[in-house]
């Protein structure tokens, strides 16, 4: 009976342990599992990042119109001034924005100045294309008395080339920076610097255009501004008479000679008293010596 008891005894304490070692195995299946699946999430993080980089970073650059030899030879930018005299003010600035509407362009201000002690003037601002530029100077003669024209014409086909050599080095350093930070081999340090280069460039390149897009719009576009007043009044003295004018210069001789004489005497009396001092001795010592005989 014993024997049976501690046979049963150790039966049990076998199947306890057997069941403690399943639950271990079973632990650390999970485990492994666990981890494992950790593993293949970060993959797929690691792996979807770069697509969701470079839809942030890889951007389309806007291209401009190419650049031809006819954009550097009319990189000119024209600006003139103008002054008009006309009878009346009101129909001289309908007239001259007419003109700005015949030839292309717009008034893009107009400055009025009236009053009773002021001339009625008038300046406008006109935008004119760069190539009907002459036949709006043109078309300014019939408005009234063309009194003064000046124009100036400033060559920025220089700057033009060289602006635009920048940004075409610009955009081929951009590309080669993108292609870099496609590849995304390195530290993230790395990374982040190409990053911020990159941003740099770009910048740069937007830049470049704007002031590209400047040049073409001014060298497109002249600039005449236009004065037109009514007559100045005529300010003036009245016409004098050649009998008039001789008496006046007879006066004038006459008080410069009264004027010389007044100034002769302080040279005239001095002298004149010394004479009748030494005619005066020379008598009275005539006088003694015939006394003396």
């Amino acid at each position: 009976m014993k024997r049976a008891t501690m046979i049963f005894l150790i039966l049990l304490m076998g199947a306890c342990g057997e069941r403690s070692r399943l639950e271990q195995r079973q632990a650390g299946g999970y485990q492994f599992f666990s981890r494992d699946s950790a593993s293949v999430a970060q993959r797929a993080r690691f792996a979807a990042a770069p697509a969701a980089l470079e839809a942030v970073t890889v951007t389309k650059a806007v291209d401009l119109p190419p650049i031809g030899p006819s954009d550097v030879t009319n990189m000119v930018i024209r600006t003139g001034t103008a002054a008009i005299e006309v009878d009346s003010l009101e129909p001289a600035i309908a007239a001259v924005r007419a003109l700005a509407i015949r030839v292309g362009g717009f008034v893009a201000g107009t400055d009025l100045e009236t009053g009773r002690q002021a001339v009625p003037t008038a300046t406008l601002e006109l935008k004119i294309p760069a190539a009907r530029f002459d036949e709006a100077l043109s078309g300014l003669r019939p408005i009234g008395k063309l009194e003064r024209v000046e124009v100036t014409a400033e060559d920025v086909g220089e700057e033009f080339v060289d602006v635009s050599a920048r940004m075409e080095n610009a955009r081929r350093l951009e590309q080669r920076l993108v292609t870099l930070l496609a590849a995304r081999t390195g530290k993230l340090s790395d990374v982040l610097a190409v990053e911020r280069e990159l941003a740099r460039v770009r910048e740069d390149i937007e830049r470049y255009e704007g002031r590209i897009r400047y040049l073409r719009a001014h060298a497109a576009t002249s600039t005449l501004s236009v004065e037109v007043h009514q007559p100045y009044p005529v300010v003036g003295t009245a016409g004098t008479s050649v009998v008039g004018s001789a008496f006046t210069q007879a006066w004038r001789n006459f008080v410069a000679v009264m004027a010389l004489l007044i100034q002769s005497l302080g040279v005239v009396v001095p002298l004149a008293a010394l004479a009748v001092l030494g005619w005066l001795a020379v008598r009275s010592y005539g006088r003694m010596g015939r006394t003396a005989v």
